[in-house]
């Protein structure tokens, strides 16, 4: 698994000391549609002038700065068990409603803390390593050219919903085993679980939907696990089934769980990886044209494809809440307060980055964060930059013209950045 290299020279043995500014009063509201369709100058003012902000209205911290992100992430004082503590605050009934979806996402590796963790991840990683991923290769190239197909004939598309959705959803589907007759189905779920997973602050009764989702998704995948055990294949919940760690196996619920979450992670990533980064290239016609002209050198491919992921990636933010009072920047942080390490932010700070608001294709190194960093490291990322590999160079190939139809929908979220819809024109 590639990972970010420490970087040198930043000293990130304490969060950096950062001065107070003038932005405590400033009005910062993620779900506005502005900052939603360009964030990048608000985060780049928060960076600047206050770096570890307070939101009145959120009631939650925002770090910005890249030293204090990246030390963030993997300080164990900023806890990821965050959904526990909100289900525990749930009146008896509203609990009871929400059930399924207690039961299920608190047995995320993404909302669990050490040793849970740690034991989770190494069940996990028997399974889902580098040399799993890269014999995925050719049918994953199989994938792209299958979708790519019948767009040639169109004048305009969706690239969302026609290409960069479907691609993951259906890698994904085919590593878990899951036929691909039922990957609709287990889209609306996803599309249900997503609103309480991604902090999605305008979403309608988004509890009661993400507890249908998760419950729909949970008892599909019951059954299928059943089937794998009495039939075992080469997919990965069979080896989720035989994976041991010290003798320890998943429980039947750690495993119902980890199959929604590996379905549900696996395909977002990817899909605003390839969303995002077209409208980048698209914005910045000179690097379009580069990696147009260059797509069949697979170092540059890679490069470029780092960059797109520090430029606009898919997670803007992850959220943690403060285990204990402590310090950060000068700021006082309480027990129990929420924090939000803005990962986009962080990946355009000057300190770090030269140019940082500039698309560079060939920038190296680039200890980019948009995969995070610590042990919560996104398990599924070598997956994400092998599809990103093959979907950029096959998409430009087929069409070296396109331009925005209308403008892009991007979806209310406060962690994940990616549009619901992306129409393109194809240009003769």
């Amino acid at each position: 698994q590639k990972s970010n290299p420490e970087p040198k020279g930043t000293g990130l043995t304490a969060y950096e000391t950062m001065p107070l500014g003038t932005m405590a009063t400033m009005t910062f509201d993620p779900g506005d549609p502005a900052y939603l369709a360009a964030p990048y100058p608000v985060l780049a003012r928060l960076r600047e002038q206050d770096p570890v902000h307070w939101n009145d209205v959120l009631e939650a911290w925002f770090v910005t700065r890249y030293a204090g992100v990246r030390e963030g992430l993997r300080d164990p004082r900023l806890s990821s068990d965050r959904v526990r503590p909100f289900f525990e605050a749930q009146p008896d009934g509203a609990r009871r409603a929400l059930a399924p979806l207690e039961a299920n996402v608190s047995r995320w590796a993404v909302f669990v803390d050490p040793p849970r963790h740690t034991r989770l991840r190494a069940l996990m990683s028997h399974a889902f390593t580098s040399r799993a991923v890269e014999r995925l290769r050719s049918s994953v190239a199989s994938r792209v050219e299958e979708l790519l197909a019948p767009l040639a004939a169109r004048d305009e598309f969706d690239l969302i919903g026609d290409f960069a959705w479907p691609l993951p959803a259906g890698v994904i589907a085919d590593l878990l085993g899951v036929p691909r007759e039922d990957v609709p189905r287990l889209k609306d779920w996803s599309d249900e679980l997503s609103g309480f997973v991604f902090s999605g602050r305008n979403v309608q009764a988004k509890y009661e939907r993400a507890a249908r989702g998760v419950a729909g998704m949970a008892e599909y995948f019951a059954r299928l696990i059943e089937a794998k055990r009495a039939r075992p294949d080469e997919g990965l919940i069979s080896a989720l089934v035989s994976a041991t760690d010290g003798g320890e196996r998943l429980t039947a619920e750690e495993l119902e769980a980890m199959c929604v979450l590996l379905l549900f992670a696996g395909h977002e990533t990817t899909t605003h990886l390839i969303g995002n980064g077209m409208l980048a290239l698209l914005q910045q016609p000179s690097a379009l044209a580069e990696l147009h002209a260059r797509r069949g050198d697979p170092v540059f491919v890679e490069c470029a494809v780092e960059e797109l992921l520090r430029y606009d990636g898919p997670s803007i933010a992850q959220g943690r809440v403060a285990a204990e009072e402590f310090e950060i920047g000068g700021r006082r942080i309480r027990r129990q307060d929420r924090v939000f390490l803005m990962q986009g932010a962080a990946n355009r700070d000057p300190r770090h980055f030269e140019a940082p608001d500039v698309l560079m294709l060939d920038r190296n190194p680039n200890a980019h964060v948009a995969f995070g960093f610590g042990i919560h490291f996104c398990v599924g990322a070598p997956l994400a930059r092998l599809e990103g590999n093959l979907a950029f160079p096959r998409l430009l190939g087929r069409f070296p013209r396109l331009e925005l139809a209308t403008a892009p929908e991007w979806q209310d979220s406060l962690v994940i950045r990616g549009a619901s819809r992306i129409p393109l024109r194809v240009v003769r």
